[in-house]
């Protein structure tokens, strides 16, 4: 089973969309009995609030749900042991998990948009409003994601 936790600073907006957008996308493939995904915070901020609204609007217009019940929650030292990948959404939260976990002596840190080829940050829809762009990105992302683990045999 691979293990994958999606990391943003408040867990309501780009590492839920993650999250929810990667199950999906397992689920079509026939391939959820292969995966556990989940996402969380570097932040305090937003601990136990629900995913943002303009993160539910664009899910459940391509179709996306499950995530109704989900709740900010903080990432911990543990996930460094828990998960297999632990991936970021911008170069902020990939220094903050960084600390957060003591380091990444095991290589499961990754920021999100290399698995597509780019060294580009996933866009934040808390400051820029624009909820499609992010989907794209997160998209764009996932699939790469799905892409490495195929060719890395995991």
């Amino acid at each position: 089973m691979v293990r994958v936790l999606f990391v943003c600073h408040g867990n309501i907006c780009r590492s839920t969309m993650a999250e929810f957008v990667l199950k999906d996308m397992v689920a079509k493939r026939g391939l959820s009995g292969q995966f556990h995904i989940e996402s969380a915070a570097t932040s305090t901020e937003e601990l136990g609030n629900p995913v943002y609204p303009g993160t539910q609007r664009v899910l459940r217009a391509h179709g996306i749900g499950g995530f109704e019940g989900k709740r900010a929650r903080q990432l911990r030292r543990a996930d460094c042991n828990d998960f297999d990948l632990i991936i970021g959404m911008d170069e902020a939260n990939m220094r903050n998990m960084g600390r957060m976990l003591g380091g990444d002596a095991q290589g499961k840190l990754h920021k999100l948009l290399e698995f597509a080829g780019s060294a580009r940050d996933v866009a934040d829809p808390w400051y820029t409003g624009d909820f499609d762009t992010t989907y794209e990105d997160v998209c764009g992302g996932c699939e790469g994601l799905l892409n490495f683990l195929g060719a890395s045999g995991r």
